[in-house]
């Protein structure tokens, strides 16, 4: 058996106020409490909120706050991500904080939530790590899971947990779960997936095992959420299939078929038949008949 305990926080995020005291008091409570919790995490964008308007300079004294508490309690922290100016743009990144204080990574969100987060480029770059003695980890975040590849890239390339802080309030949270556990089951591994609450998401933070079955599921309230894992379950789903069944991640190395939609340069012409990446509006037939109802009162579908 390779134990390792991972801390999840659901809490309360707001989106015009610094959140970063209340995160640092809530790793007081979860390191009190469940002292033997060896890695915390957070959901995404839960220092500062979902607002573009709060985007944090880099470098920036936020990450030595971070890292002097990760130092104290001798944790890998994750404090969900931020956004940061560099370069002239906006990155939705993510630290992660080894137990002497040290950043061993940053990763940028690949695939921003287009159209609505506006204004946020996409990272190109991968973020796996090791923890001594335990097993290999990664990073996603939020809506990057919607895209198989991300998760699979990680897979293939050894990592047996995926940390993915996400930012969730709207109506396809239910399919964002089975989305985990997808990805949890096609990839042999842990997924732990932390949301947050308020302007911060509806919660219902879910971790999932290699076999792809629900280890935990929060409610929508306040939670600190400890989890002991057993990467040993990683190995052996890989070795002897899931559940002693299906060994996808064998077949995927195994495959006779080239994925030629990946290749450089493809064009996708049904795709472009869909239009822009843009918000959904009226349909044309609706505001025409507003337009004959109400005549002369050049009504406008207001903004987001």
């Amino acid at each position: 058996m390779k134990p390792f305990s991972i801390g999840g926080i659901q809490m309360h995020v707001s989106a015009n106020e610094r959140n970063i005291p209340l995160m640092k008091h809530k790793i007081d409570v979860m390191c009190s409490v469940y002292p033997w919790v060896q890695m915390v995490v957070f959901s995404e964008l839960s220092a500062y909120g979902p607002l573009t308007y709060y985007a944090q300079e880099y470098p920036n004294n936020d990450e030595l706050e971070f890292q002097e508490i990760a130092k104290r309690y001798g944790i890998w922290l994750i404090p969900g991500s931020m956004f940061y100016k560099r370069d002239g743009k906006i990155f939705n990144t993510a630290i992660v904080i080894n137990p002497l204080g040290e950043i061993v990574g940053r990763y940028d969100k690949m695939f921003p939530f287009y159209p609505y987060e506006v204004g946020v480029t996409g990272g190109d770059q991968f973020l796996m790590w090791d923890v001594p003695g335990i097993g290999k980890f990664g990073l996603s975040i939020c809506y990057d899971m919607w895209f198989p590849e991300t998760s699979r890239t990680l897979a293939v390339n050894g990592v047996e947990v995926i940390i993915h802080p996400t930012l969730t309030g709207t109506i396809d949270r239910d399919i964002e779960l089975a989305l985990v556990q997808a990805t949890a089951a096609t990839n042999q591994c842990y997924v732990f997936d932390i949301n947050g609450l308020a302007e911060g998401g509806t919660g219902r933070s879910i971790i999932c095992g290699p076999d792809g079955r629900v280890l935990y599921k929060a409610s929508t309230g306040p939670e600190l959420i400890p989890i002991e894992l057993d990467l040993e379950r990683v190995k052996k789903s890989r070795e002897d299939g899931l559940l002693r069944l299906g060994q996808p991640l064998k077949s995927f190395r195994d495959r006779q078929v080239a994925f030629d939609i990946y290749e450089k340069g493809r064009t996708y012409p049904e795709l472009d038949k869909l239009g822009p990446l843009a918000k959904p509006t009226r349909l044309k037939e609706i505001e025409e008949a507003l337009a004959s109802q109400y005549p002369g009162n050049n009504m406008q579908q207001p903004g987001i």
